[in-house]
């Protein structure tokens, strides 16, 4: 399962909650691109740019969609990269966390020193960034608007759909990776 969504829509802790629903693994992919760099998000920005950071995140992707009843929290810009969303393993679900762009503002500006796409846009930069991933966002299979909601209540709105989804397609399905183009 593939979790997308703008920054502060709640990707990585729904994530690790619907994965602890579900028995399955979560990996957020800004947690894996800081391992393999040894540094915060905010410094592989500072230090080799956007483009660095896309590179990593492109690679530990790859690592992670290629596990098993996993949930992974994708970066907000991950979708925009291309062939991203068309190499999912097949069966894989995807989930749209999405909320109005000033509630998303509101709680990434209460985590800015986290989020280094803050440091250089202004608000009305930033709604013009989610304005132009939407259409990449709303190409997942679910989505849910997770404005004004608890994190548990979307978790469990999330697994249940796991658990309707397996009844109706027997199982999690084949787990192969499609190729990615770079």
């Amino acid at each position: 399962m593939v979790l997308v969504g703008f920054m502060a829509s709640g990707k990585s802790t729904v994530g690790a909650l619907v994965a602890e629903r579900l028995g399955w693994r979560f990996v957020d992919t800004d947690t894996l691109v800081e391992d393999r760099a040894g540094m915060t998000v905010a410094a592989v920005f500072s230090r080799f740019g956007e483009a660095g950071f896309r590179k990593t995140e492109r690679e530990v992707s790859r690592e992670a969609l290629d596990l098993r009843r996993v949930v992974v929290a994708t970066g907000g810009g991950w979708p925009e990269q291309d062939g991203s969303l068309d190499a999912l393993p097949d069966g894989s679900l995807t989930v749209w966390l999405d909320a109005p762009v000033q509630e998303l503002l509101e709680r990434a500006r209460a985590e800015a020193g986290t989020r280094p796409l803050l440091a250089v846009s202004d608000p009305t930069g930033t709604a013009r960034l989610l304005e132009r991933r939407r259409p990449r966002y709303a190409r997942a299979e679910i989505r849910i608007d997770t404005s004004g909601r608890k994190p548990a209540e979307i978790a469990d709105e999330i697994a249940d759909a796991v658990a309707r989804r397996s009844r109706v397609r027997g199982g999690p399905g084949g787990m192969k990776r499609r190729e990615w183009t770079e």
